[in-house]
């Protein structure tokens, strides 16, 4: 074995791609064809868990925000930047694929509908995230910033999954089997393991990605020391 090599990260890639190949399988061969929506209904089996996804990296940057102002390390900080970058692009996913079902089953592709109007507004909202974090010349303000940032902006999570249960809204309580909507147990459990290989992606790529980060923080470490002599 090569000197360096991650096994760990090896066996996350190769376990989430794994889950990730079944639960393709099982949406298009397991599954059953819905009897309301037809063959459109299988995006659900992606859209729901790049949604759920995206809504746990925002947590974990929530999280990682509130131990980064009480203990100002900087791995925390790392984390809820990977976490965000990650999150942000499984929610831009989500975002995409709902017009994909809405088309036919709306009759458009798009309806300032309540949690729609959210949805937009949550990835305009992490997006200034990743714009603002990158515009501090202060990495330690920054990082300040964006912490306090993070913990705000979660707000959107909460009302972009309730949208559906406090308004009246078209958009489908899909987890519980919304209106319109024939579920049966093998949709249930494609669901659910779809739910399962995309979080097990999530901790593969934001493992991943602070990896990186901190990596770059030893090379500009390297490059001080070796500019300082």
């Amino acid at each position: 074995m090569r000197r360096g090599m991650d096994v760990a990260g090896l066996a996350l890639a190769l376990a989430s791609a794994a889950l990730v190949l079944v639960a393709l399988l099982m949406a298009f061969l397991y599954a059953p064809r819905e009897a309301t929506m037809g063959e459109v209904q299988r995006i659900f089996y992606f859209h729901v868990p790049s949604a759920w996804v995206g809504f746990l990296g925002f947590f974990v940057t929530f999280l990682a925000g509130i131990a980064y102002l009480a203990r100002g390390k900087r791995i925390y900080d790392i984390i809820a930047l990977s976490s965000v970058e990650v999150g942000l692009t499984f929610i831009c996913m989500a975002v995409l694929t709902g017009p994909f079902w809405a088309r036919p089953v709306w009759g458009t592709y798009w309806t300032w509908e309540p949690r729609l109007t959210i949805s937009a507004i949550q990835l305009l909202v992490y997006i200034a995230y990743i714009m603002l974090r990158s515009a501090s010349d202060n990495p330690g303000a920054g990082a300040r910033f964006a912490a306090v940032y993070g913990i705000v902006a979660f707000v959107t999570v909460p009302l972009s999954w309730f949208a559906i249960r406090w308004w009246r809204t078209i958009h489908p309580d899909i987890l519980t089997g919304g209106e319109g909507m024939a579920t049966t147990p093998r949709m249930t459990q494609t669901l659910m393991f779809t739910l399962l290989a995309f979080t097990l992606f999530y901790v593969t790529l934001v493992r991943q990605r602070v990896r990186i980060e901190r990596a770059a923080d030893e090379v500009a470490r390297l490059r001080t020391e070796a500019g300082g002599r």
